[in-house]
């Protein structure tokens, strides 16, 4: 088993950051051949995905979710927050997104789509400190 964590921040309260760089990057130095990845964030408030690395389907992405759930609506846990943050929205929008998932790793390489990327999902930003934990389980 191989592990590793990524850190890094957020600009925006919704956004959408392309791991699959970092991750290929890490996943190639453990020179696992073969094996299965897990990516996961540690947060209620950002999720993991795979989906299609877009602009314009990514701004999409980010209407839709600020659609879907109001960060202006009257929620109950907003009026006291647990964490001083009044972000009821981004753990309703929380329901919807994966904390992890899992990727195939064969001959050293992630297994995905032509137009499969990983994502962290934001949706309670801007944070500086925003960790994604992997796990690369060999089966070489």
């Amino acid at each position: 088993m191989h592990t590793h964590r990524l850190t890094l921040g957020t600009t925006r309260a919704i956004e959408i950051l392309d791991l699959t760089a970092m991750v290929r990057h890490w996943v190639r130095e453990t020179g696992v051949r073969q094996g299965l990845l897990t990516v996961m964030s540690p947060h209620t408030t950002a999720r993991i995905t795979i989906n299609e690395r877009e602009v314009a389907l990514q701004q999409d992405m980010v209407a839709w979710l600020e659609q879907l759930a109001p960060a202006d609506r009257p929620y109950g846990h907003n009026r006291a927050p647990v964490d001083d943050r009044a972000n009821a929205h981004a753990h309703l929008l929380g329901l919807f997104l994966n904390a992890t998932e899992s990727v195939p790793v064969v001959s050293g390489e992630l297994v995905l789509g032509s137009w499969q990327s990983l994502f962290l999902i934001e949706l309670d930003g801007p944070r500086p400190l925003r960790e994604v934990q992997l796990h690369l389980l060999a089966l070489d």
